[in-house]
């Protein structure tokens, strides 16, 4: 998995500055700062598109 840093970004926890990485995993964008390890993570439009107005994912799981 290939790890991007995000030029310029600042953690919104620590705010550190250009400290954010970002990745894919199993099809949910991922967004980590490497000084505090606060995470956040945002399902892709497809996922999005079929969850229901009041329910959480938690995860998404594609049978291979």
């Amino acid at each position: 998995m290939r790890k991007r840093f995000i030029a310029g970004a600042v953690c919104p926890k620590c705010q550190a500055k250009d400290t954010l990485a970002l990745w894919r995993e199993n099809n949910v964008e991922v967004v980590e700062c490497v000084q505090c390890g606060h995470q956040m993570r945002e399902a892709d439009k497809q996922v999005r598109d079929q969850v229901r107005t009041n329910e959480q994912v938690i995860g998404v799981f594609h049978p291979e």
